[in-house]
This record gives C-alpha cells, sequence and structure tokens, in this order.
C-alpha cells in the first residue's frame, strides 16, 4: 500500500505539471526499460518515480528509493571522473550519456549505460530530470576482455620486437667484429706488400706489387665503408668512389689531373661490393696510370647513374686515348673482364674523342641480393 501511495504521489506530482491526461507518467510506468524521475525543485535532487523495470535491475524496493538521490547506485568502484561528469551536467541543466560502473542493492556490480535529460515546465525552468538505464555488462565484458587480448599482444610484440633488436644488435656487433678483423688483416698484406715493393729493384715487379697492392686498398676501403656503416648489409657504391679517388690521387701525386665526379647514390648488397670495388678500382687505376703520360695533365670523369634496370658506372679521360695507351692488355683488364662475368655485367670501352670512356652496365637485380 506504501508503494501504491508513494507511486501515485510521483504520479500526482507528473501530472500536476504535465496535466491529468498527459501520457508521459504512464508512458515511463510501462516501458520495460528502467527509467527514473527526479524533481529538480527539491533539495538534492531526490527519485520521485521509479518504474518497475528500475526496480528489478536494481534490487531496491520502491519505498527504498523514493526520496533519495539516484548516488544510492553508486559504490567503490564507481569512476570519480564519470560520477563528476554526471553531477556537472545536472548542475547545468544539461542531457548527458555515459556509462558508468553502479552497484545493486545486493552489492553486485553491473555497467549502467545512464541517459538523462531534464523536463522543462513552461517558464522552461527544469522541473524534472528523466533517465533511463540499460545494463550493458555483457557489452563492457566483450570490451575489456578484447582490451585485455590487445595488451597481450601488443605486450608480446613489444617483447617479440626487442628479442628481434637485440638478435639484430648482436649480429651487427659481429658483422662490425668480423669486418674490422679482416680490415686489419688487409692493413698487414697492404704493408707486407708496401715493404716487399720497396725491395725489388725490377720495374715490372714494382709495378706488379704496386697494383696488387691498390687492389688490397680497394677491397680496404669496402670494408672501412662496411664497418663505419650502420647497416652492414647494404654497401654504398658512391661513398666507396669518393674514398677510392681520394686515396689514389693522393698516392698519384699528379696535380696536374683533375677528377670530377657525379655519382647518384647506388646501394648494393655486401656480397656484390668488393668484385664491384676491385672493378671500379681497375678502371680508375688504369687511367690514371695510362691517360696521362709525364708532363700530360687533364681530367678524369667518374659517373654513376641508374637508368631502369641497370646501373651505369662511367669514367672517362680526355688523354692520349686507346691507340696511344700502354693498357691495351694486362692482367688488370683479365680481372676486370672476369669481375663483370661474375656480377653478370657488360662493359664497354670506346673513343672519348679525345681520351678514353669505359662504360660498366650492371642489372639491378643481380647487386640487390
Amino acid at each position: 500500500m506504501t508503494d501504491f501511495l508513494q507511486s501515485e504521489r510521483a504520479a500526482d506530482l507528473l501530472a500536476a505539471e504535465h496535466g491529468p491526461d498527459d501520457p508521459f507518467a504512464a508512458a515511463i510506468r510501462a516501458t520495460p526499460m528502467a527509467m527514473i524521475v527526479t524533481d529538480a525543485r527539491q533539495a538534492d535532487n531526490p527519485i520521485i518515480f521509479a518504474n518497475d523495470a528500475f526496480l528489478a535491475l536494481t534490487g531496491y524496493r520502491r519505498d527504498e528509493v523514493i526520496g533519495r538521490n539516484c548516488r544510492l547506485l553508486q559504490g567503490p568502484d564507481s569512476d570519480p571522473a564519470a560520477v563528476a561528469r554526471l553531477r556537472d551536467a545536472v548542475a547545468a541543466s544539461e542531457a548527458i550519456a555515459l556509462d558508468i560502473l553502479n552497484y545493486r542493492k545486493d552489492g553486485s556490480m553491473f555497467w549502467n549505460a545512464l541517459y538523462l535529460s531534464p523536463v522543462r515546465d513552461k517558464a522552461s525552468e527544469v522541473a524534472f530530470f528523466c533517465a533511463s538505464l540499460v545494463d550493458v555488462s555483457d557489452k563492457k565484458q566483450v570490451e575489456f576482455e578484447l582490451g585485455d587480448t590487445r595488451e597481450r599482444l601488443e605486450a608480446a610484440v613489444a617483447d617479440r620486437t626487442r628479442e628481434l633488436s637485440l638478435a639484430l644488435e648482436q649480429k651487427t656487433a659481429l658483422l662490425h667484429e668480423v669486418d674490422h678483423r679482416v680490415k686489419n688483416n688487409l692493413q698487414l698484406i697492404s704493408s707486407l706488400l708496401l715493404l716487399q715493393n720497396r725491395r725489388v729493384t725490377d720495374p715490372a715487379v714494382k709495378t706488379s706489387l704496386r697494383g696488387m697492392l691498390e687492389r688490397v686498398s680497394a677491397i680496404a676501403t669496402v670494408h672501412r665503408r662496411l664497418f663505419q656503416s650502420d647497416d652492414v648489409e647494404r654497401f654504398d657504391v658512391s661513398a666507396f668512389v669518393r674514398d677510392l679517388v681520394s686515396d689514389m690521387m693522393g698516392s698519384a701525386r699528379r696535380d696536374d689531373i683533375t677528377v670530377r665526379l657525379d655519382l647518384e647514390r647506388v646501394d648494393v648488397a655486401a656480397a656484390k661490393a668488393a668484385p664491384l670495388a676491385l672493378v671500379i678500382s681497375e678502371l680508375f687505376s688504369n687511367t690514371l696510370r695510362h691517360a696521362f703520360p709525364e708532363a700530360r695533365g687533364g681530367e678524369i670523369f667518374v659517373g654513376i647513374t641508374r637508368a631502369d634496370s641497370e646501373f651505369r658506372i662511367e669514367i672517362a679521360d680526355n688523354g692520349v686515348g686507346m691507340e696511344n695507351s700502354a693498357a691495351s692488355g694486362g692482367f688488370g683488364l683479365t680481372i676486370i673482364q672476369l669481375l663483370c662475368q661474375q656480377l653478370k655485367a657488360r662493359s664497354e670501352t670506346t673513343s672519348a674523342d679525345p681520351g678514353t670512356r669505359v662504360v660498366v652496365h650492371l642489372p639491378v637485380n643481380g647487386l640487390h641480393h
């Protein structure tokens, strides 16, 4: 009987506001959605109406909620930020929709999808707040499980990434150490060749030793470049050419020869670096030794470009030309031919009028593996 009177009293308040025949009160009483109405004109905005669906959802009797603020549904784990948003919306007489963790009478928790809306009177003053509540605990559980799964996956990916990064660092450190030792050994070989070259007197032997020294120096430059690079699996050919030209011009001491470079960056697999470096070294060394006899200066051009499916390496000079050059044969050209076969490259030697031009065409795919 008390529940009935309290319900009728709430209905009377609503009817007084909207008229005795207004279907508003009847609608919220009969709807299967949990709904309450609070009186914004009373202190602490108490609940003045709760339908049966609300009572079934929360486990309270009607007399236990009428006259109380809806904060009775809040508990220890209710999000303070969500509570503050709800409180601010009521203070500002604004509608709000949010998910909030609430508690039933028996202490069990449920996730409540709450929609709160102000109801204004004829004078546009807020007289009531009407709230609808939907239990979305199952949906939230799925969201939490998905969130946990995502976090576990992210953690697993992060752990695997760290493992791979560590493995890569160890591999890189090992390769650097190998390159460092190879470089030291090549330096030792260079020193032995240099010592031998100083002791022999035969000009042909000295020339041969000097050629071998240049080849060892070129390979040492390759390993120095790899050792200094962050990526030990890729080799920057253009950077190597700059080092090579600088070293050879410094050793030649030919101030009457200038070198012009036009180098597009070309990266090749580290495994292809040594044979390609030897090809370039042999071509530049031949040009430097044979294109410009003593007292005759000139210019050497070195260019690297990429066109479609191939790299193009060009070394040209304006020297004495092929017909007057002493480099028509020899061990150096044999090395070039053998290395070009290994690299699946082809070389062309033509007159530069004046001088000589050598162009080496290298397939892009063959240099990246």
